[in-house]
């Protein structure tokens, strides 16, 4: 019998309470077939489901008072992550995982991150991302070691991490249609966000929501920004629970 995979997420901060991560859990559930483990990385553990297995943060050496950006996120890559082994995907708090993601751990490949939906140069969007505890480990080292360089090369802990795996021939991407963004594929676009409800791409595996609005914000109908009209969107809800 094969090892269970590993789904990882983290929850550190006030953003976000424990409902998100439970929600996630519960997706993954409904939309994983193979055994796998789900693991929080929290600095607060009130409030997650006896099914989540919950682990402190790992400590990350950053100088007091930098902002964070997302770097917290390299500590996925330290060489040990307490009883952590084999595969990892990593799914951030504010999406909604629609169909099977099976197939996100059969694809042949060392490394797989969603390509950025704004930038056009290799960036990818950390959003996802499926990686081997362990193999990494130099991902991290490095930042440590060089963290003023990096941090005024690189906004943030994506773009830093993408080129990183560039220059080391490990940098692969999902298949365009399985990670599809919310505010650039789901709404619709000019005149028609007014009278369409945003829709659900057919392919569609996991539906990023960065930036405004969030998951809740879309079944309302929120846009979070003057110049987009998000109507309410039912099939969020169906989803995100």
């Amino acid at each position: 019998m094969s090892n269970p995979v590993n789904v990882i997420c983290m929850k550190w901060g006030d953003k976000y309470d424990a409902s998100y991560v439970n929600k996630l859990h519960n997706m993954v559930s409904r939309n994983l077939a193979r055994e796998f483990r789900f693991i929080c990385l929290t600095d607060d553990n009130s409030g997650l489901s006896s099914a989540i297995e919950a682990f402190d943060i790992p400590k990350l050496n950053l100088p007091k008072g930098i902002p964070e950006r997302g770097w917290t996120k390299l500590v996925t890559f330290s060489k040990n992550i307490f009883d952590i082994k084999g595969q990892c995907l990593f799914l951030d708090l504010d999406l909604i995982v629609v169909d099977s993601i099976d197939q996100l751990f059969d694809l042949s490949g060392d490394f797989f991150i969603i390509k950025d939906f704004v930038k056009k140069d290799a960036t990818g969007n950390s959003s996802v991302y499926r990686f081997e505890i362990g193999k990494f480990s130099d991902v991290l080292d490095n930042f440590e070691k060089n963290f003023e360089k990096i941090r005024a090369k690189y906004r943030n802990e994506q773009e830093y991490l993408s080129d990183y795996m560039k220059n080391n021939h490990s940098l692969e991407y999902w298949p365009v249609e399985w990670c599809q963004s919310f505010k650039k594929n789901c709404v619709q676009k000019g005149l028609k966000q007014f009278f369409l409800t945003p829709h659900l791409p057919k392919k569609a595996k996991i539906i990023i929501f960065h930036g405004k609005p969030n998951p809740p914000e879309a079944i309302e109908g929120k846009s979070g920004k003057w110049y987009r009209r998000v109507l309410p969107t039912p099939w969020v809800a169906e989803h995100w629970r």
